[in-house]
């Protein structure tokens, strides 16, 4: 009787296939949800905590409730210097880095031979433009005795430190996050090939002209492409660190003019010990990302075009 009773427990306990490799599949995933809490949600949850306390890393936070956060917005100018340096930074390395990707995109898909080749050498920088490496090549491409002065030394132009002085240390900083547009160029690249030929064909049989072909044909097809890179260029140009912490020796000057948005909070957080405020800023950035990239994805129902539209 006993017998009988333990195998019918063992049938009634015995898993399905498919139960099996639902078991299997959780065990396989428990690594991920386990790194997911300790690595990703502990952390965010920790920061935010922390967002609302006084803490140096060697005592215990202290409640101050929106302290921070009101210091920041109200009182430190050199919060609001970082926030103009940052706008200026993606307002004009974004756009720049659309044009000079889709234009470097068009002239590579005529047809040129050797494309492989164009391809990589117009992607490398974009693998190294935000190396420590190429940070200093920076400095002394754009310092007293760098070679931009010698080229304006050949038209006569007088030159100086292009990366010490605050009217055109910016200048420097976007062209060189303009100098990585391989990416995109290779996105756009792809997308370009994507068009029929046949809509180009038919188009220049009408006599349309390159730059009506351009606009009512190439763009409109390419504009998911474009709105790809677009959200994808503000996200890290907002997160842009490494080449200003370089090209201002890590002062965020001249005159706080490359002191971008992370590299205050950078500052803040392991030079300042002021970890309440530098997660304060990390959660006022994470902020403003979102706001600006749902403010894009509602603009795309008025430019981006999808194969299935009917307009």
């Amino acid at each position: 009787m006993k017998d009988q009773h333990a195998r019918s427990r063992r049938k009634r306990h015995r898993l399905t296939p498919q139960q099996s490799e639902s078991r299997a599949a959780y065990m396989f995933l428990m690594p991920w949800f386990i790194g997911l809490v300790l690595i990703t949600i502990g952390p965010v949850i920790a920061s935010l905590y922390l967002s609302f306390t006084r803490y140096n890393l060697f005592s215990a936070p202290q409640w101050v409730g929106f302290e921070n956060y009101i210091d920041l917005l109200f009182w430190d100018q050199v919060f609001h210097d970082s926030v103009i340096a940052t706008a200026i930074y993606v307002l004009c390395s974004v756009p720049l880095i659309l044009i000079a990707s889709l234009l470097v995109a068009a002239v590579l898909n005529q047809g040129l031979s050797g494309l492989a080749i164009y391809r990589s050498l117009f992607y490398i920088p974009s693998l190294i433009g935000s190396s420590v490496a190429i940070g200093f090549l920076w400095l002394q491409v754009f310092g007293d005795e760098g070679i931009f002065n010698d080229f304006l030394g050949w038209f006569g132009i007088a030159g100086k430190s292009w990366v010490s002085d605050p009217s055109t240390a910016p200048a420097t900083l976007v062209a060189l996050n303009v100098w990585t547009f391989g990416a995109s160029m290779v996105i756009f690249l792809a997308g370009l090939r994507q068009i029929p030929a046949s809509y180009y064909e038919a188009a220049k049989m009408d006599g349309a002209s390159s730059i009506a072909i351009f606009r009512r044909i190439t763009l409109p097809l390419l504009s998911p492409i474009i709105f790809f890179n677009l959200i994808l260029l503000t996200i890290q140009s907002f997160q842009g660190f490494t080449q200003a912490w370089i090209l201002s020796r890590g002062t965020g000057g001249p005159a706080n003019s490359l002191m971008l948005y992370t590299v205050y909070l950078y500052k803040q957080a392991f030079e300042q010990l002021n970890m309440g405020a530098a997660t304060a800023m990390a959660w006022l950035l994470l902020l403003v990302i979102a706001l600006i990239t749902g403010a894009l994805f509602w603009s795309a129902r008025y430019w981006v075009f999808y194969g299935d539209d009917k307009q």
